[in-house]
């Protein structure tokens, strides 16, 4: 089943790259949190194709539209004021702009608008092509030969947009209750690497939120999504060169939660470093996950490594914000590594879908050279999901008779 999340807070997801759009819906969003549309679109748009000249030039609008599960009784206009939907002579459909979460699920459609199917027909049918690197040849031979393979199909990072719209809700969530913020920061492309980290920026329990607002502009000012100018500027010149060379490159990313609730999650076989760690590693190309100090801590002895704690808190953050698989209110820390992007334009060797072997090169197509640039959003969203899922999973477990009256 594709859900991301659960069984407290999740989102299911469904849609191909070059099918007609990607439709999401949300489950377990309590009722009473503010949601707005043109939020989601923000969170969307950093995700899209062509939001970034060093992505694919693949450029979609990305508009989402939101069909259910908010309300506001007090301006029907406002809240109907999103984005039309036309279906044939038909009079238009209004959609959600903002409401209130009403507590059941939230569905969401973003239609695609720029596939070029046409750039797919070398990988059609049982003697189509198989890309290094790529699902081409399992997912056919999984599906009995009826995978869309247009843009990878379901494979494709397009299907990271229900990731994005879920996550938006999350967000919405823990940001309304706790003032919790996610962000995230590009710390190496290639051999580029930066020094410069959110973690280290965060070291409090609680983060005012004009700091959070500005490391966001710092974020945004740079030609990719990284605190360091530096190393934006050479890690952007090494990803035009190496897409000039028809290469690909890696990346790692920083994803931070700051003002997080403490203690959400559960040990073991539930835990939230289980659940975080398969969530943000079952992205698109990712490789591998660390939680706060990751495998430095393998250098140091226990006494080195071992936050030291006073009665105001933890006094560093190795742990990541988490022991035991509980948070500790410190911010989550992770780091993502990426493969280099799997389609490229150098000749290869491969086979066909008949597993017959080919001096495999690609014909046509449009791709990240780098897939980390884009992949921010979509793990600061995993993040939020699963935040939000063992904070609703900690509520659980404290029921007050008083909740439970009508009369």
């Amino acid at each position: 089943m594709e859900i991301l999340g659960g069984p407290f807070f999740g989102v299911a997801g469904a849609g191909e790259s070059h099918g007609p759009g990607i439709s999401s819906i949300v489950f377990g969003c309590p009722a009473g949190i503010r949601i707005q549309r043109e939020t989601m679109q923000g969170y969307l748009d950093r995700r899209r194709p062509g939001s970034n000249k060093h992505g694919t030039p693949r450029n979609e609008a990305d508009r989402v539209v939101l069909t259910a599960g908010v309300f506001d009784d007090s301006d029907h206009d406002a809240m109907l004021a999103g984005p039309s939907i036309q279906i044939g002579n038909a009079d238009p459909i209004r959609t959600y702009e903002s409401g209130f979460a009403t507590g059941e699920p939230i569905a969401a459609f973003v239609a695609t608008a720029s596939s070029k199917s046409q750039h797919y027909a070398q990988f059609a049918g049982p003697g189509g092509e198989v890309r290094p690197g790529h699902t081409d040849l399992v997912k056919h031979h999984q599906s009995q030969g009826f995978v869309d393979y247009r843009g990878g199909g379901r494979s494709s990072y397009r299907s990271a947009i229900s990731d994005v719209v879920g996550g938006s809700i999350a967000r919405a969530l823990l940001r309304q209750t706790f003032g919790t913020r996610f962000l995230s920061n590009i710390v190496q492309v290639g051999d580029c690497v930066s020094n410069k980290s959110i973690a280290d920026m965060f070291t409090s329990t609680t983060v005012d939120p004009s700091a959070v607002d500005s490391a966001n502009s710092q974020l945004v000012a740079n030609e990719i999504w990284t605190l360091d100018s530096e190393f934006a500027d050479a890690a952007a010149d090494k990803i035009m060169a190496t897409r000039k060379q028809g290469d690909s490159l890696g990346g790692v990313v920083e994803v931070v939660a700051v003002n997080v609730p403490a203690l959400a999650g559960a040990p073991l076989y539930n835990s939230l470093k289980l659940r975080l760690m398969g969530s943000l590693g079952g992205l698109h190309a990712v490789r591998a996950v660390e939680i706060g100090s990751g495998t430095e801590v393998v250098q140091r002895l226990g006494s080195q490594n071992n936050d030291a704690i006073r009665s105001s808190g933890y006094r560093s953050n190795h742990h990541g914000g988490m022991l035991g698989g509980i948070t500790t209110g410190h911010a989550l820390v992770a780091r993502v590594s990426f493969k280099p992007t799997s389609t490229i334009v150098k000749p290869q060797q491969s086979v066909r879908k008949d597993l017959s072997e080919i001096d495999y090169e690609l014909q046509k197509g449009r791709h990240d050279p780098c897939v980390a640039v884009r992949a921010g959003v979509a793990l600061e969203s995993r993040m939020a999901i699963e935040l939000a899922n063992a904070v609703l999973q900690h509520q659980s477990g404290r029921i007050h008779r008083d909740d439970f009256k009508l009369f």
